[in-house]
């Protein structure tokens, strides 16, 4: 078993990327199946690793629903804790969101851009006339 200062140091996916990625691609009723598929200790692993990355929050969320709490704090400690809480929350059980679904828009600024005055080149007899 790892501690959690082992799971913050070595932080590597659990799984393979083809099946975190059908994870995340997956559905409100497909996620459980995939879930189910994959060892207790591993799952908890897994729900801390996507819980470190904003994008991968929702799936962890998911990931942790099916872990205990005991699994979750001996591999994460406080934050296993938060993450068993946050996925027992009634809106965490929300389908997780696809790659783009709930993101706001990026808006660009519709301003022109800052003008600066012209610098004016002063010669040399201009500068040591000031000198």
């Amino acid at each position: 078993m790892f501690s959690s200062r082992d799971a913050f140091e070595n932080d590597f996916c659990p799984v393979r990327e083809e099946l975190l990625g059908e994870m995340y691609r997956a559905n409100a009723n497909g996620l459980p199946l995939l879930v189910e598929n994959v060892s207790s200790e591993t799952r908890a692993m897994l729900a801390l690793f996507c819980y470190r990355r904003s994008h991968l929050h929702s799936l962890a969320l998911a990931i942790a629903a099916s872990c205990t709490e005991r699994e979750l704090i001996s591999l994460g400690g406080r934050v296993g804790s938060t993450l068993y809480a946050l996925s027992r929350e009634p809106a965490a059980r929300a389908t997780p969101s696809s790659s783009y679904g709930n993101r706001k828009p990026i808006t660009l600024s519709t301003k022109p851009l800052s003008t600066f005055a012209p610098i004016e080149d002063i010669d040399d007899e201009d500068l040591v006339e000031a000198v």
